[in-house]
């Protein structure tokens, strides 16, 4: 398969997921993390699909479009393995929905990575919440959802918290 068709499955899916995620968490309160911001198309889409969610951004570094930034009041600059453990005292069993595109070309770096990741999301999850991620996760209480139509499988996952 070419890199090409890889980029297209990966889009494909991470929409499909994220409309479902969206849907998953309709009448559920709380915010919404995007797990880095890249040129902010997820970012836009977040705000096209879930109109008046509170949404912060993690990221290291912004590079994004203009129509694609956050206010800076939800902007978290930094490495999410010191702003995600930071964010718990505030956060902690009331965010929403986790978004997370962060891996690279290189699989295995991209899965310690994800090992890594994980801890610090799950207890962010309220009753209900939902993580999005490009990666497969490694969460203790977060079962492994089906994927919606339309999203291809190993390109994207699904996760959501019990209860709610």
């Amino acid at each position: 398969m070419s890199r090409l068709d890889l980029f297209i499955d990966r889009m494909l899916s991470q929409r499909a997921c994220l409309g479902a995620a969206a849907r998953m968490i309709g009448r559920l309160e709380g915010p919404v993390f995007e797990l880095g911001l890249g040129n902010g198309r997820t970012y836009h889409h977040l705000r096209e699909i879930l109109p008046g969610r509170d949404i912060w951004v993690f990221e290291r570094a912004v590079a994004a479009h203009p129509d694609s930034m956050p206010p800076a009041d939800r902007l978290i600059l930094g490495d999410v393995r010191t702003t995600l453990p930071a964010a718990l005292a505030r956060f902690r069993g009331a965010v929403a929905l986790v978004h997370a595109d962060l891996g690279g070309h290189d699989a295995a770096k991209n899965d310690a990575f994800a090992r890594l990741l994980s801890p610090l999301v799950e207890p962010l999850l309220s009753p209900g919440g939902v993580m999005v991620s490009s990666d497969r996760m490694y969460f203790a209480d977060l079962p492994e959802e089906p994927l919606p139509d339309g999203a291809v499988p190993g390109r994207c996952f699904l996760y959501r918290r019990r209860g709610g």
